[in-house]
C-alpha cells in the first residue's frame, strides 16, 4: 500500500477514534463545575445582569432596540436557580432541564435575537462573542454547540416570520468572521477543557483503584482470620472462652466491613461527589438498627453507651449502602466526641432516634460529648475542614451532606460546647412504601 494511502488511513482512524472517545462515549456534563453555590451565583447574576444591562442600554448608552418585558422575562429565568428544590440535587433531571433551558433561552436564543434587531451593531457583536464563550463555560461543549445552532437558527426563523430584515451590519462579512472566530475558540476551549477534566478524573480514580486494591487484599486476609478464630473456638474450649473468641471474630469482621465502606466513601469523594444513583425504598428503623448492630465497636463499654429510640418509623428513597455509611460516619464522630470528654461513656450517651418532624422523616444522632464550637458549626460540612486536629481528612461530613441531599433531604447540626451535639437528617417520606407496609394496615 502506498505511503500516502497509509497516512490517510491512519489519520482517518485517529479521527474516528477521537469522535468515538470525545463525542460519542464521553459522558455528558450538562452543568459544568456543579455546586449549589455556583447555581445560586448564576441565578443572582442572571437577574442582576439583565436588569443592569437593560438600564444601561436604555438610559446610559441607548441602543436601537431594547425591550423591557423581554428583559424581565430573561431575568426571571434566574429565579429557579435560587430555589432550594432546584439547586439542592445537581444530578436530578429536573435541575438539569431547568438549568439547560435557562442557559439556552437567555444566551444563544436571546442574544442572537437582540443581535438581529439591533442590526448587528458593535455592541451586540461584542455581546454575541461574549455569549459564545460564556455558554461553553456553563455546559458541555456538545450541548453548547447544539444550543448555539438551534438558538441562532430559531431566532433567524422568528425574525423572518415577523418580517424583520436581517440587514445592516448583521450579515457583514467581517462580522461573520469575528463571530466564527469567537465560536471556534469557544468550541476548542470547551472540548479541551472537557478532555482535561476527564483525564484528571481518570487519573484520580486509577490511583484510588490501585490504593483500594492494595488495602482490600490485607483486609480480605483479616476477614479470613476472623473465620479461622471462629472455627477454632468450637474445639475443646470452655463456653466462656468460646464466647470471647466469637466476639473477637465478629469485631474483626465488622472492622473489615467498616474499612471497606471507608474505601468506598473515598472513591465516591474522588468522583467529584457524583454519587451512585441506585435508589431503593428504605425503612429508617431497620437501617438504624442494622448499622448499630454491625458497627465495629472498640469495646463492650462503647457498645453499651449506644441506644436506639424508635418514636415513629418511616420509609425514604435513597441508596442503602451510602446511607449506612452516613450513619456509620456520624456514629464514629459521636464516639470520638465521647472519648474526648473527661467522663467514661455510660449507657445513653449516644442516641439514635427515628421519628417524624413537621411532615418529614427524621433520623437524629445525639451524643453527650465535647460538642462543637459555634464558630466551627458553620464550616463543618465544608470539604477538608475538620474539628479533629491532626486526625480526619475533613471529607466525612461533606460526604454525608452530599448523600443526604442526593435523597432530597437535609443534614443539620445543633450543638453547645461541652454539652454534646445533635446531627439531624430530615428526609421526604415515601408515602407509597409506607401505605404498602404490613405494619401500616
Amino acid at each position: 500500500m502506498p505511503l500516502d494511502r497509509l497516512r490517510w488511513h491512519s489519520a482517518k482512524a485517529r479521527l474516528w477514534r477521537w469522535l468515538l472517545d470525545e463525542v460519542v462515549h464521553a459522558p455528558l456534563e450538562p452543568i459544568l463545575h456543579p455546586s449549589r453555590a455556583r447555581l445560586q451565583y448564576l441565578g443572582a447574576f442572571t437577574i442582576l445582569g439583565h436588569v443592569g444591562f437593560g438600564l444601561i442600554w436604555t438610559a446610559l448608552l441607548p441602543q436601537p432596540y431594547e425591550n423591557l418585558p423581554t428583559r424581565v422575562a430573561m431575568a426571571c429565568l434566574g429565579i429557579p436557580l435560587l430555589i432550594g428544590l432546584v439547586n439542592r440535587d445537581l444530578t436530578s433531571r429536573t435541575t438539569i432541564w431547568i438549568f439547560s433551558l435557562s442557559c439556552w433561552l437567555q444566551l444563544p436564543m436571546f442574544f442572537s435575537w437582540m443581535y438581529w434587531l439591533n442590526g448587528g451593531n458593535d455592541v451586540w457583536l461584542a455581546s454575541m462573542a461574549c455569549m459564545l464563550v460564556i455558554h461553553y463555560h456553563l455546559t458541555d461543549w456538545r450541548l453548547a454547540t447544539l444550543g448555539v445552532i438551534t438558538g441562532v437558527g430559531l431566532s433567524m426563523v422568528l425574525a423572518q416570520a415577523l418580517q424583520i430584515p436581517l440587514s445592516g451590519n448583521a450579515t457583514r462579512a467581517d462580522h461573520l468572521v469575528v463571530l466564527a472566530f469567537a465560536w471556534g475558540a469557544a468550541l476548542m476551549l470547551g472540548a479541551s477543557s472537557a478532555n482535561l477534566r476527564r483525564t484528571r478524573l481518570i487519573n484520580t480514580l486509577s490511583t484510588m483503584g490501585v490504593m483500594a486494591h492494595e488495602l482490600r487484599t490485607p483486609l480480605a486476609t483479616v476477614n479470613l482470620m476472623g473465620d479461622v478464630i471462629r472455627n477454632l473456638s468450637q474445639h475443646d474450649l470452655p463456653e466462656g472462652k468460646q464466647k470471647k473468641f466469637e466476639e473477637l471474630a465478629t469485631r474483626l469482621q465488622n472492622l473489615v466491613r467498616s474499612m471497606n465502606r471507608q474505601i468506598d466513601t473515598q472513591i465516591s469523594n474522588a468522583q467529584l461527589t457524583r454519587l451512585p444513583r441506585d435508589q431503593s425504598s428504605i425503612r429508617a428503623a431497620e437501617l438504624v438498627q442494622d448499622v448499630v448492630l454491625n458497627y465495629p465497636y472498640r469495646s463492650s463499654r462503647e457498645r453499651d453507651c449506644v441506644q436506639v429510640h424508635i418514636q415513629q418509623d418511616f420509609f425514604f428513597v435513597a441508596s442503602r449502602q451510602l446511607f449506612s455509611q452516613v450513619l456509620t460516619n456520624l456514629m464514629k464522630n459521636a464516639l470520638h466526641a465521647l472519648a474526648s470528654a473527661s467522663n467514661a461513656p455510660s449507657p445513653g450517651d449516644l442516641r439514635l432516634e427515628v421519628g417524624v418532624h413537621h411532615g418529614k422523616g427524621r433520623i437524629a444522632v445525639s451524643d453527650d460529648g465535647i460538642g462543637i464550637a459555634h464558630e466551627q458549626q458553620a464550616r463543618i460540612f465544608e470539604p477538608f475542614f475538620s474539628t479533629l486536629a491532626g486526625a480526619g481528612n475533613g471529607l466525612g461530613l461533606t460526604f454525608c451532606k452530599n448523600v443526604v441531599e442526593s435523597a432530597q433531604g437535609q443534614l443539620s447540626v445543633h450543638s453547645e460546647p461541652g454539652r454534646g451535639a445533635v446531627f439531624m437528617i430530615d428526609l421526604p417520606i415515601n408515602t407509597q412504601a409506607l401505605a404498602a407496609s404490613p405494619s401500616s394496615r
